[in-house]
């Protein structure tokens, strides 16, 4: 008897050979429409982005520089152009960083194990300056900093303009902690991190007045002005040294009585000479609570540090001159700061409020809902709430709305007139209004 099989599976078995000869010649192939269409994104802020595009991967950092938009991944860095978000370049690199800002903003890359470093231009990628020997590079809103170690041990950091000219070059004799890469961490402050909002979000920042560069339990301390080593603080074991607001901090953690006791005290290189002191004063230096141990920066701006008194209570000090800048009532919180302002949740956890370093006066005041991060940039406050998940960014002044968008993605980077979100792969720009 006859098999009663359907001819059209003999029908589909042809078509599949055909197109699959079609793709392997050349003359058709529709493979790629069909993925791009499997991978069709859903709108990362839909009604509210100026453009969305797909990325190389999930991102490292993101950083906006003058009219392009860097993006770093492990082992690449790629660029779009800020206004339509079209690829301009890519470029194999394990790191990348932004200096500068507007029309002077550059991209610094580099590989892994291997000295030296490129200067990018941000629109073409096209090298601006290239050095073969440096083993670390710091990145920032007023310059480039590098380090070139001999072998012998000897060191030598040297301050560029975005532009490729030197400022100054000074020694600063043997190293041995190792600094490679893009930004290794100095001893200074740090921001506070924030859930839905890259660390980075607010782009390189402008060079502190001092700068230390570790070596076990020494600091070597530049003047980032003049050009000069100034000093090199020692530290004790129950010690940690910042380097903040053109002061050297040793904050010094005590164990006694079963509990920790803190003390700050600041110094002004070149000589030893104290200009302000704290007992009492916890930087948060120590990750644990309960030990003394200190493996961390304090939070803060360049000039501004977070602190902790004795009771508790929250409290915004300058580090130049030890003012008391802001202290906060029992259970208020810190959720950002930066040399400028601070973003302060209340003790209930209902209201946000922005305080003015210039003025010492609250300037705006918000509804929070629980859960609520916020970040400081120079060009807006960014706030997430997680439920309903929203994004809005406001003027870090008088608290006006520049942007409200309902998006669960990261906000990445912050400029003059927008900020980017990335969700996976999926990366868009939301203008301010």
């Amino acid at each position: 008897m006859a098999s009663g099989g359907s001819p059209w599976r003999g029908y589909a078995l042809a078509a599949i050979v055909l197109i699959v000869v079609l793709a392997t010649t050349n003359v058709w192939n529709p493979w790629p429409k069909v993925w791009d269409w499997i991978n069709t994104s859903e709108p990362i802020a839909a009604g509210a982005s100026q453009w969305q595009t797909r990325i190389g991967g999930s991102p490292q950092n993101v950083t906006i520089a003058g009219t392009a938009v860097i993006v770093e991944y492990r082992t690449s860095v790629e660029a779009y152009g800020l206004g339509a978000g079209v690829k301009l370049w890519d470029n194999s690199a394990d790191w990348a960083a932004v200096a500068g800002e507007g029309a002077d903003a550059v991209v610094v890359t580099g590989k892994l194990l291997t000295k030296g470093y490129q200067v990018l231009d941000p629109r073409t990628g096209v090298a601006k300056r290239t050095d073969n020997q440096a083993t670390a590079v710091w990145t920032y809103r007023t310059g480039i900093l590098d380090l070139h170690c001999a072998k012998g041990g000897d060191c030598e950091l040297t301050a560029w303009d975005t532009k490729g000219n030197a400022r100054w070059r000074v020694g600063t004799g043997g190293i041995g902690f190792v600094l490679d890469a893009a930004n290794p961490d100095l001893p200074d402050t740090n921001p506070i991190g924030a859930d839905g909002i890259d660390d980075n979000v607010a782009g390189p920042r402008d060079m502190p007045d001092l700068i230390g560069l570790p070596d076990g339990h020494s600091v070597r301390v530049i003047d980032t002005a003049s050009g000069k080593l100034v000093q090199t603080a020692q530290t004790a074991d129950d010690q940690r040294i910042a380097v903040a607001g053109g002061r050297v901090l040793t904050v010094t953690g005590t164990s006694a009585d079963g509990t920790c006791y803190y003390g700050v005290v600041a110094t002004d290189p070149p000589g030893n000479g104290v200009v302000w002191k704290r007992d009492g004063l916890n930087l948060r230096t120590a990750a644990n609570g309960s030990s003394c141990k200190q493996d961390r920066d304090p939070a803060g701006g360049e000039d501004v540090v977070l602190g902790v008194d004795p009771v508790g209570k929250q409290e915004l000090i300058d580090a130049h001159d030890g003012r008391v800048l802001w202290h906060g009532a029992k259970g208020e919180q810190v959720l950002a700061v930066d040399d400028g302002s601070a973003v302060i949740r209340s003790a209930d956890q209902a209201t946000l409020r922005g305080f003015s370093m210039a003025t010492g006066r609250i300037g705006w005041s918000r509804p929070a809902a629980s859960g609520t991060s916020a970040a400081l940039t120079p060009y807006a406050v960014i706030i997430v709430t997680p439920k309903p998940a929203r994004v809005t960014a406001i003027s870090p002044t008088d608290g006006r709305v520049l942007a409200e968008v309902r998006t669960s993605a990261k906000i990445f980077a912050a400029g003059p007139h927008g900020m980017i979100a990335v969700d996976g792969r999926d990366m868009a720009y939301l203008p301010f209004a």
